[in-house]
């Protein structure tokens, strides 16, 4: 089995073919997926959906992206909501200095805030990091001082410095179908070299599709690519990474293993 660990279901690239993708992630042996929340406003539409589909948990956040628009003044919202049973960490949230669609202490303020309630509630934070290697670390240094807490970094494409303070944290490390692409060479050394135990597998879709599918829209059911990429890549079999794969998805969303499904 197969689990992709992070996708973005409610999004209306699915909506109207939404039976036939989990279908197809079915037929590909991805039984469970991971569906984000990124928007306030759409927080109870992606708890709703994960609540519908037996095959589906989801997350609690704001993209940043989304944080100028989505400003928290406390850790009420994420929170209250995180109650469901079907939450199973909080994110997305992070740092995007590359496309700077929100203003960078917009973005650190509801950063913070994100990891307060991972922390006052025991869940795995879900990180988005790009080009922000330095705060990033930075903040996950001062915040963990504060008291520890776990989480992935998602879609990970930053540098091997990260990828070792990430890892000497507790954190996880989850690669999608850019590690595919012709030109990810340095991604691909993280890659291998990350240990088995913490490591996972998504397909961020509807976005990045894996080559051979590069160019098409992203569904849950091309993880299969990236997970067969990876497994190559490190030299084990595919039965192997998916179990490997698998295992730490369930150490790190721990919730999902008291989630009747």
């Amino acid at each position: 089995m197969l689990i992709d660990s992070h996708c973005h279901l409610d999004f209306d690239d699915f909506a109207l073919d939404f039976a036939a993708v989990l279908a197809r992630a079915h037929a590909a042996g991805i039984e469970r997926m991971l569906t984000i929340g990124t928007r306030l406003a759409k927080l109870d539409s992606v708890m709703a959906l994960a609540d519908t589909y037996p095959e589906l948990w989801c997350s609690v956040g704001i993209h940043p992206h989304e944080a100028a628009i989505d400003s928290l003044a406390t850790t009420a919202a994420l929170v209250s909501r995180a109650a469901h049973r079907k939450v199973v960490g909080i994110g997305e949230t992070g740092l995007d200095y590359y496309y700077d669609q929100s203003p960078r202490p917009a973005q650190q303020h509801n950063f913070r805030l994100h990891i307060a309630a991972a922390r006052d509630l025991g869940l795995p934070l879900i990180v988005h990091s790009r080009d922000a290697d330095a705060d990033m670390m930075a903040i996950l240094d001062e915040e963990m001082a504060n008291g520890k807490f776990s989480g992935v970094i998602h879609c990970f494409t930053a540098s091997a410095a990260l990828a070792r303070k990430a890892i000497e944290l507790g954190f996880y490390l989850s690669f999608s179908g850019i590690v595919t692409f012709k030109n990810a060479e340095p991604l691909r050394a993280i890659a291998k070299e990350v240990p088995e135990d913490r490591i996972l597998v998504e397909t961020d879709a509807p976005y990045l599709a894996p080559i051979p599918m590069r160019g098409r829209r992203n569904e849950p059911a091309f993880v299969a690519h990236t997970a067969r990429f990876l497994a190559d890549l490190r030299n084990t079999s595919l039965d192997a990474f998916s179990a490997a794969t698998t295992r730490n998805f369930h150490a790190l969303f721990s919730k999902t293993e008291r989630t009747s499904i």
